[in-house]
């Protein structure tokens, strides 16, 4: 190779490794930003709704050991490790946000559902896992979830889908973010988007919350149904789905506990601030699955997971024995006889 040629080729190499270095320094420098602008996201309900109390010294169930060796041996978390999901977007609307009609899907839950005539639907949005509203034929568990805080309501449905001229669900849960709940949540016996009538955005944390470096509110949960204590629930449940597990398998609405002992430094940083929530707030068993956490998506979030390093199995080293079950209320039968809370 000529003198000539060897000084164009170390030129442009050199030229290369420079644009690579200023590309990868402007990602980072941008990332710090987002971080450094994050703040906490505003709570969903006033002080003292159910979902925002410290239980660090809350007192356990005397069933505890027995419930939390049973799931162990039953194989302990879906899919035998803790991972997160990141599909469920949670959508901000306000006065000026268009509104569609909505329209009872075939098998609607009449009386646990909220009966409107219209929903907020903001442009650019989507329904779980997909980048629009429309739900693809067959894929049945697409949520909706909008909050609306000049009108102080969360709309949450399940198995939606908007055709272009409606929105349509199966269950439309519209939630007061002025109110309290009493123990009875929306209802007795009724259900909601999620299997165990609890509202999901107010349980699900996300990218603003761990670079900010604390998570206000329990976190939601979810077990395979052979996992779910079968035709009961507790409170602040309102519902079960359809499990099958048997009398020491856990029940809806049950609360589990992050171990106090547990060293949470063994972790990534962003996974320790979902860990430090766990043993102040807790879990609460809100549906059936397999991935047993949800995160909300961050396409809607000023932060984004990949700017605080976290990924779907940052939480896996978490094993079903390090966590303990808080004392339970009276398990309520289920009877499918919803009486709304009005």
């Amino acid at each position: 190779m000529s003198y000539l040629r060897r000084v164009v080729v170390t030129g442009c190499v050199v030229a290369v490794l420079v644009t690579a270095y200023s590309f990868h320094t402007h990602i980072a420098k941008a990332r710090a930003a987002r971080v450094g602008s994050a703040a906490s996201p505003a709570p969903f309900f006033p002080t003292g709704a159910v979902w925002t109390q410290d239980i660090s010294n809350a007192p356990l169930d005397p069933a505890s050991d027995a419930i939390i060796q049973w799931l162990a041996k039953a194989g302990g978390w879906g899919t035998g490790r803790m991972r997160v999901d990141f599909m469920i977007r949670v959508l901000q609307a306000n006065a000026s946000t268009p509104k569609v009609p909505f329209r009872p899907a075939k098998e609607f839950y009449a009386d646990d559902s909220d009966q409107v005539s219209s929903v907020p639907l903001p442009e650019g949005g989507g329904m779980e896992g997909q980048s629009g509203y429309r739900c693809p034929v067959g894929q049945e568990d697409c949520h909706y979830i909008v909050v609306d805080r000049d009108d102080r309501k969360l709309y949450e449905a399940w198995s939606a889908n908007y055709d272009g001229k409606a929105l349509t669900a199966t269950i439309l849960a519209i939630w007061d973010l002025s109110r309290i709940y009493p123990p009875s949540g929306r209802g007795e016996q009724c259900s909601s988007a999620d299997a165990a009538g609890f509202p999901i955005a107010p349980l699900l944390f996300n990218a603003d919350e761990l670079a900010v470096g604390h998570i206000d509110h329990a976190i939601r949960f979810i077990l395979p149904n052979e996992r779910i204590r079968a035709g009961v629930y507790i409170r602040p449940a309102t519902h079960a789905g359809g499990p099958r597990g048997p009398a020491l398998a856990p029940p809806y609405g049950v609360h589990f506990r992050l171990n106090a002992n547990y060293d949470v430094s063994q972790l990534k940083p962003a996974a320790q601030v979902v860990a430090r929530a766990m043993q102040k707030y807790g879990m609460f068993l809100a549906d059936g699955g397999e991935l047993a956490l949800t995160a909300q998506n961050d396409a809607d979030t000023k932060t984004k997971y990949a700017d605080v390093g976290f990924e779907p199995n940052d939480l896996q080293a978490l094993k079903v024995t390090d966590f303990e079950v808080l004392k339970e209320g009276p398990l309520i039968p289920l009877t499918y006889d919803c009486v709304r809370n009005r």
